[in-house]
């Protein structure tokens, strides 16, 4: 299976094929100040399943773990598409928005938790980590 994410105006676009990996709702402070909302969403692709094309503006942060990361932005729109991670060098994330698809997997696992809002409920099975995924969280 091949699926296509892509900013809003279209100019970047990472193709992928294959079936999605687990998606993960990451809490931690940068995503939730990257996408203007309470959390990020990502799809992990192993590199060998992604191709990337058009422009891309990069922006180079620290995770909250304190380890880099590389998002890849659309100059245009402006929409975050794809990202490098030092935590998973041989990985590509995927925003799950920029698939425009309401079919994709529901997440499986949450991290930072302990910047997670309140009002931010999983009414399904989630892995659960205050952090970055080393210090469980006990599922309520």
């Amino acid at each position: 299976m091949t699926r296509i994410a892509h900013c809003c105006c279209g100019a970047l676009r990472a193709e992928v094929t294959g079936e999605p990996p687990r998606v993960a709702i990451c809490h931690c402070m940068e995503c939730q100040r990257r996408t203007g909302s309470a959390f990020g969403l990502v799809i992990f692709f192993p590199k060998e399943q992604v191709r990337t094309e058009g422009p891309s503006k990069v922006y180079v942060r620290r995770s909250d773990a304190g380890r880099k990361v590389e998002f890849h932005f659309c100059p245009d729109c402006g929409a975050s598409v794809f990202w490098y991670a030092e935590f998973r060098p041989d990985h590509v994330g995927i925003s799950v928005g920029a698939f425009a698809d309401p079919s994709m997997p529901w997440p499986a696992v949450s991290g930072w938790e302990a910047t997670r809002h309140s009002w931010v409920t999983f009414d399904h099975p989630i892995e659960r980590f205050t952090d970055q995924g080393s210090t469980p969280v006990n599922a309520a």
